[in-house]
């Protein structure tokens, strides 16, 4: 059993009930920016069975200083450690479900990646398509594991830092690749932070736009050809993704590995932390 981008509901209930279970370790990110209990609320009415919560502020993020954007990355150590906590091994098989699409799924499947783990999966479609297809969901809270032994390994993923993407604007070397709604990136209607915009020369990817109607990810054909015309026909290791503060980002380079376009960089602390910059170059309506 090795998941490295999506497993579906029915390959997931099958591993579940099958002699692997045990390897198996999942996750439910639920959350909500503008209730922060509200992924926890949603945990204790109705989660996969055996699945434990990751919160995004306590688990998947550094504490804030007011320059470094709204979801920091924590260090890497502490991350491990986190996931060693649950239970985690070398060899576990981990999959992450949320309750909106795999926008906050996403980013712990990059985060795992970060850390040199590539058994991460996320759950197509997440909860919702769990429950339509009348999987069980628990009220109960899941059995503590022991401590498992899960190693810090090299990066699977690159990362760039707000120096590099300053001088990219110079050479162009990279395409950035902005993940927010298209009103927050021409600079209106921003409420989550303080400075509406984006960083000059980047295109506009909703993440959402890598779903179908029925919330789970297009196929990857169809995924390619959408990421090919709007970069260009880049290849992947040429292209960065970044959103409001690098949580959906990471659906975007999610939905670029389910195409076949491996190797984009994240910028983690996105346009909370550019924006947060003195002299941050700014650019408003579409792209260029």
């Amino acid at each position: 059993m090795n998941y490295e981008t999506l497993i579906s509901v029915d390959e997931l209930a099958r591993a579940i009930a099958g002699p692997d279970a045990a390897a198996l370790l999942v996750l439910d990110c639920s959350f909500d920016l503008s209730d922060l209990q509200a992924g926890q609320r949603t945990y204790d009415a109705g989660h996969l069975p055996g699945a434990c919560y990751v919160h995004l502020e306590n688990t998947l993020s550094a504490p804030k200083n007011g320059r470094n954007g709204r979801h920091p990355l924590p260090d890497r150590a502490a991350f491990a450690a986190a996931m060693a906590a649950l239970g985690a091994n070398d060899t576990t098989q981990f999959v992450i479900y949320d309750n909106a699409g795999g926008m906050y799924a996403a980013r712990l499947w990059w985060m795992l990646r970060w850390v040199g783990h590539s058994a991460a999966a996320v759950l197509d479609g997440g909860l919702a398509a769990w429950q339509a297809t009348g999987q069980a969901v628990t009220s109960d809270g899941a059995a503590q594991r022991p401590p498992g032994h899960f190693s810090l390994r090299p990066s699977r993923v690159a990362t760039l830092s707000y120096d590099d993407l300053r001088a990219n604007l110079d050479s162009a070397a990279r395409l950035v690749l902005d993940a927010r709604a298209p009103d927050r990136f021409r600079g209106e209607n921003e409420t989550l932070d303080p400075i509406g915009g984006h960083i000059p020369g980047a295109r506009n990817r909703l993440f959402r736009d890598n779903l179908g109607a029925d919330g789970r990810f297009k196929p990857a054909a169809s995924l390619l050809s959408e990421f090919q015309a709007l970069t260009g026909g880049r290849a992947a290791i040429e292209l960065v993704s970044q959103c409001g503060s690098g949580v959906t980002a990471c659906h975007n380079l999610l939905a670029l590995e389910v195409a076949g376009l491996r190797g984009a960089a994240l910028y983690p602390g996105s346009w909370s932390e550019w924006c947060a910059q003195p002299g941050a170059p700014i650019a408003t309506g579409a792209a260029d």
